[in-house]
């Protein structure tokens, strides 16, 4: 498959996975055909810092039986992330790379090898970092089995990466919706009966905390005329006419929390940054 043809199923899978309303329903979405554009067998994705003793690893449906029967510390070798973590940690560069060219004879031989060559029977692993990650340095890897990933297999993830980036940044903005959202208001019914699109309530989100429709598209990595487009929607949806009225009326209904809503607990509701 071509590079252009292998970016346009990425993108219009990306486009799917935007209007999904459940966040831990979008790496899913992405990580079968990823692994496929990339040459792979399987896929492992990590949302927080690749290191040995803490993190939830996500995974193709292909890996999930067979990584089910490894114990604590093998688990521990694979959340390490070997050899890249460390790659990654000195510099701002992320560029997708894979094992065998980062370690080079050291490979075959590490500790990381053996673990997915005994668990998955694969021994190549391709690193797809997500762009601008700092602290934590999140993303996925990739693994297959025989000679390692070609030139274009590095250049397809490398053009993922955007993809991947502008799901994640959703996944964050969804879970950060659906946690400032009122409990008691069931507010993933109530978007439904707006109407409202999962990247609808993003740009809502981002409204409440006051952002310019510059500030809007560059967390969300699209324009912002796009931006606009929603915003207009969202108005249309709510019946309201600028932005104040649309975030009052949002905290009215329980879309968004207002500053003043207390927790159940009956402490106040702190935003998160």
């Amino acid at each position: 498959m071509g590079l252009e043809r292998a970016y346009e199923r990425l993108t219009g899978l990306a486009v799917a996975a935007l209007h999904e309303r459940e966040p831990e329903r979008l790496w899913p979405l992405l990580a079968d055909t990823l692994t496929g554009l990339c040459g792979g067998e399987t896929l492992i994705y990590k949302l927080d810092d690749w290191n040995e003793g803490e993190g939830t690893l996500g995974m193709s449906a292909a890996a999930a039986a067979e990584l089910d029967r490894l114990g604590p510390r093998e688990l521990g070798v694979l959340r390490s992330g070997y050899p890249f973590a460390r790659h990654y940690a000195a510099g701002p560069g992320r560029v997708p790379v894979t094992a065998r060219r980062l370690a080079g004879g050291s490979w075959p031989a590490s500790e990381t090898a053996r673990v997915i060559g005994r668990a998955l029977d694969l021994d190549q692993v391709l690193a797809l970092p997500l762009p601008g990650t700092v602290a934590p340095i999140t993303g996925c890897l990739v693994y297959r089995s025989g000679p390692d990933f070609t030139d274009d297999h590095l250049r397809t993830a490398e053009r993922a990466q955007p993809v991947l980036a502008a799901v994640e940044q959703q996944r964050r903005l969804l879970e950060q919706w659906r946690e400032s959202a009122v409990p008691a208001g069931e507010p993933r019914e109530r978007a439904a009966e707006c109407a409202l699109t999962p990247r609808e309530l993003t740009v809502l989100l981002l409204l409440t905390d006051a952002l310019t429709a510059d500030a809007i598209g560059r967390r969300l990595g699209i324009s912002a005329r796009t931006v606009h487009k929603h915003i207009e929607n969202i108005y249309r949806k709510l019946g309201t006419r600028d932005r104040l009225g649309t975030v009052l009326k949002a905290q009215r209904l329980g879309l968004v929390r207002s500053p003043a809503t207390p927790d159940p607990d009956g402490t106040a509701a702190v935003r998160r940054p």
